[in-house]
């Protein structure tokens, strides 16, 4: 009877704080804390063994100190002392945080698979649909570029290169412009359409839209090549330079691969956008380095400290920053995004730098402009305000007024 309460006593210690005994008695730690080794005997911190007191001889510590030596490591332990209890696994480090926010490729690959005439969809998992917008678009862009090197093979692109006019500097144009007006210098978008917006402009001229910016005093131009979701085309790019505008023109493409690079290149590009978001340093560092060998400045995007941070560390010869006050996640448009990346310390060592940074998404109106060179942008990004109007280069004025 007296055996059953000491252990009933001995659960309700172990349910009120789980390994407080270790496999221990409760009698044996009473006598531990309440008696002389001595007398009641000793425990192996090893294996939690009593070592009980022989009549003969009182004093145990010699006992004890072989006994631990006979189980000093873990292997041994778990070998030869079926009663010890292995030392607790130290928990699992931390994985560093992930470097980029949007994934490149479905985990479970395309949702859709051709047979023949026919397209079946393939069933999803939770976490394997796109998390928004832009991780879409980067995962129909695998698709877009195995179409496109059918079509264009590199070498057929090699030869195009060599072919194209020589480029222009498209970040010492916005330094030029931006120090002649005392206002930051205008990057215009050419776009037909947006994946929120749908159309926004019916009567697309590429080439005549972009003749109106640089007729209202655009530094520079942007033409979005994506074609599914902006019903863009590199075609629009090689029209504008052939169409003879003077201003640079900036290849906006959500790059992953360095063919992207070479088709801009030989469709007229001055410079091309890369996205922090969906690059990480080292694919960064390798696409910056194709893009330097065939004479294309960089327009590198960014959207938060973290990813400021994280491109400081690499080689930015060439490359202009751009801050994009739209959020990845809700796609939502906060200006104030612009002066809480600038006035951090990754924003001002960049500025020590020299680095030129441009604000883009949400900038309407002159107040807007203002907004952006308050916070510390020397140029802007100006799309779908300006293309929507019916006379573009009246709409490059007024908001530059």
């Amino acid at each position: 009877m007296r055996r059953s309460k000491q252990r009933q006593l001995e659960q309700s210690f172990e349910s009120a704080v789980p390994g407080l005994l270790n496999g221990l008695t409760l009698s044996g730690c009473l006598r531990k804390m309440h008696a002389p080794a001595e007398l009641h005997g000793s425990f192996c911190s090893v294996c939690s063994k009593v070592l009980r007191p022989q009549p003969s001889r009182q004093n145990l510590q010699p006992r004890l100190r072989s006994h631990q030596r006979r189980y000093s490591t873990k292997q041994q332990r778990m070998a030869v002392c079926p009663q010890a209890v292995s030392a607790p696994e130290a928990p699992p480090s931390k994985a560093p945080p992930a470097e980029v926010t949007i994934r490149r490729r479905a985990p479970a690959g395309s949702s859709t698979q051709p047979c023949g005439q026919f397209t079946f969809k393939v069933p999803q998992n939770d976490g394997e649909e796109p998390q928004n917008k832009l991780e879409e678009i980067v995962w129909y862009k695998a698709k877009e570029i195995e179409d496109m090197k059918y079509i264009m093979p590199t070498e057929r692109l090699a030869v195009m290169m060599k072919a194209a006019p020589p480029p222009r500097d498209f970040i010492g144009a916005l330094k030029a412009k931006a120090e002649a007006t005392g206002r930051p210098a205008l990057i215009a978008e050419v776009k037909k359409a947006s994946p929120s917006k749908g159309v926004i402009q019916p009567n697309f001229d590429p080439a005549k839209i972009a003749k109106a910016y640089e007729a209202g005093g655009a530094a520079c131009i942007s033409v979005l090549t994506c074609a599914r979701y902006f019903q863009g085309s590199f075609d629009n790019l090689l029209a504008i330079r052939k169409a003879g505008v003077n201003c640079p023109l900036l290849c906006k493409e959500f790059v992953v691969e360095a063919y992207q690079l070479f088709k801009a290149r030989a469709c007229g590009a001055d410079a091309v956008l890369l996205i922090a978001a969906v690059l990480p340093n080292k694919d960064l560092q390798y696409l910056m380095r194709a893009a330097r060998k065939i004479k294309l400045q960089i327009l590198l995007e960014v959207h938060s400290i973290g990813e400021l941070e994280r491109v400081l560390q690499l080689d930015l010869e060439g490359t202009m920053l751009g801050i994009n006050n739209r959020d990845l996640q809700t796609f939502e448009v906060d200006l104030d995004n612009s002066k809480i990346i600038l006035s951090s310390p990754a924003g001002q060592e960049a500025q020590r730098r020299g680095l030129l940074f441009a604000g883009e998404s949400g900038i309407f109106t002159p107040e807007h402009v203002t907004h952006a060179q308050q916070a510390g942008c020397q140029a802007i990004l100006v799309g779908e305000s300006l293309v929507k109007e019916s006379d573009q280069a009246a709409a490059v004025r007024q908001l530059l007024a």
